[in-house]
């Protein structure tokens, strides 16, 4: 069985804050934040696996932290083969022309003062894949016309284009370089409803066209559902649930997906189905929960999930989840109805 094209084992990330003067004078410790924990998953060559969650649940740090845009506290990448989190800074810059990232923000990832032919052409000149200013330019228009755009719009800046056209130089400028893995960071999040769909069948024309594979960071359980082979559904630094994506959103088995899907509006006969609330708000990533970390909003919890973690559990074939009550076979809107 091939190697997958990515592969993360145990990646964790810790950021640390020093207190303030008077917090080092009153022995306050070095604050802590596991944005992400433990997190082991691995992408298929060709796929495109969702990653779900609430916001501040760590799914962008994640995606950058594999690309070692934010270095790794403890954990292993590989990624073609290659061990990623080793690599000395010379050999990851050559490394990440294969590996390129799509940001949220296309009103802050562009440089204001840098015409489109600049920004796009910049990895061109980084990597060395262009011999002079001539075919700099030829490269930089064929794949500004490959995402939409025109020629014309090569001298211009990124505030005479609206929000759709400039995620669409983003797109440009991450593709450019002919990368194999790209990390899209919820990509059409800032964007017009009406634009977001045309966003989505571009990333999706161009995974096709171009033979990528996508690593996809979403909030829009429709946008998951609708690109991705698999999902991975992260909460609180922790991916509690892994698998095919009409197993995740046909029937999910972690409580907390089962709340995630929950909410995805839906037409039935019956006059569509109730919804599950979650309790209170996420905890703070400061002082996470003691045991399971989805237990202080969890209508099922027991003591076992106030006091001990949960490993993560075999349920299908690539279908994981860690939950203490998986066995029981519960469902979590029908607890919460009865």
């Amino acid at each position: 069985m091939a190697e997958p094209l990515l592969s993360v084992t145990g990646l964790t990330k810790v950021y640390r804050g020093t207190p303030s003067i008077v917090g080092r004078l009153m022995g306050r410790p070095t604050l802590e934040v596991k944005a992400v924990s433990d997190v082991s998953l691995s992408v298929e060559r060709g796929e495109i696996l969702g990653l779900i969650g609430e916001s501040g649940c760590g799914k962008s740090t994640l995606g950058r932290t594999i690309l070692r845009l934010h270095e790794p506290t403890r954990g292993g990448i590989r990624f073609d083969g290659i061990d990623v989190s080793s690599l000395p800074p010379h050999e990851m810059k050559a490394m990440r022309r294969r590996m390129q990232i799509i940001f949220q923000d296309p009103y802050a990832s562009l440089n204001p003062r840098r015409t489109v032919a600049d920004i796009v052409g910049l990895p061109l000149r980084l990597h060395g894949l262009a011999r002079g200013k001539a075919e700099t330019r030829d490269m930089v228009a064929a794949i500004i016309e490959k995402v939409g755009l025109k020629t014309a719009h090569l001298d211009r800046y990124p505030h005479q284009f609206s929000g759709g056209q400039r995620q669409r130089i983003g797109i440009a400028r991450a593709l450019v370089s002919r990368p194999e893995f790209i990390v899209c960071d919820e990509p059409v999040s800032a964007l017009d409803v009406s634009i977001q769909a045309q966003i989505i069948e571009l990333l999706s024309d161009l995974k096709r066209d171009m033979g990528l594979t996508y690593l996809f960071i979403s909030h829009d359980i429709s946008v998951i559902g609708y690109l991705s082979d698999r999902v991975a559904v992260m909460y609180l630094g922790e991916v509690v649930e892994i698998g095919p994506v009409q197993a995740i959103l046909e029937r999910p088995r972690h409580p907390y997906t089962q709340t995630l899907m929950s909410a995805v509006p839906k037409v039935e006969a019956q006059g569509g189905r109730h919804r599950v609330r979650l309790m209170g708000d996420l905890p703070s990533p400061l002082d996470p929960p003691s045991g399971c970390k989805f237990h202080t909003r969890c209508p099922l919890a027991t003591d076992l999930c106030r006091s001990q973690s949960p490993t993560s559990q075999t349920l299908g074939i690539g279908h994981h989840a860690s939950c203490h009550r998986l066995g029981e076979d519960l469902n979590l809107q029908e607890e919460v109805t009865a």
